[in-house]
């Protein structure tokens, strides 16, 4: 199973590299941690929302609405679960925003349907036999690279919730390593310098420099 990190693939040479590590993979199915920015994709892939995407693609995958024929292959992770190859994979799309979080969904327009809400982060808590976790945010405790404080509360309170084996996090950059309780916490590398292929049987990582990198 092939898994990507964060793409910005409308920008024409990330989306070569995002083209290029697909085929080099050559997986039958495809797990992405967001801010995708292209949605015509060669095999299926599950993704999750991050904080920079086509916000319109994103409702209408959300809604079940997609008629752009730019769109194939993608399929929205949001508050839902879908099992791959024998493992239960799980989603929260989103950033956090202090002061979104309490709106109602409906209530974010524009740029703002970026966020997630405590509704988003409840139909999540009620997933059950979740294997593996897809966060844009990340849990406390991940060793990454930033200016500033990084860890979400309500990303912590998922995995209480949900206690997957394996949880998977975007938006960073780089690849770091941690737990948090039982769980296996990794961020992902962006989809230009790294792809990676997750072994469904034993939940092991394992990448592969992105041709061109």
């Amino acid at each position: 199973m092939l898994v990507l990190g964060d793409a910005h693939a409308d920008d024409p040479e990330n989306r070569r590299a995002l083209l290029a590590a697909y085929r080099q993979a050559d997986a039958d199915v495809a797990l992405q941690l967001g801010d995708l920015l292209h949605y015509d994709l060669p095999i299926p892939t599950w993704f999750i929302a991050g904080n920079n995407e086509d916000f319109d693609v994103v409702a209408a995958l959300r809604n079940g609405l997609v008629t752009n024929s730019r769109v194939d292959n993608a399929h929205l992770l949001a508050s839902t679960a879908v099992d791959l190859q024998g493992i239960r994979v799980a989603g929260l799309s989103g950033n956090f925003a202090p002061t979104k979080y309490d709106r109602p969904r409906a209530n974010l327009v524009g740029e703002r349907r970026r966020h997630f809400t405590h509704e988003d982060v409840q139909a999540a808590m009620d997933l059950t036999d979740v294997d593996v976790l897809l966060t844009h945010e990340a849990p406390h405790g991940l060793p990454v690279a930033e200016e500033y404080d990084v860890g979400c509360s309500h990303v912590d309170d998922l995995l209480n919730a949900l206690d997957p084996e394996l949880c998977l996090v975007g938006h960073h950059h780089e690849h770091a390593e941690t737990t948090f309780g039982d769980t296996r916490v990794v961020s992902i590398a962006p989809a230009w310098e790294r792809y990676y292929s997750l072994d469904p049987d034993t939940l092991a990582l394992s990448w592969s420099d992105t041709p061109g990198s």
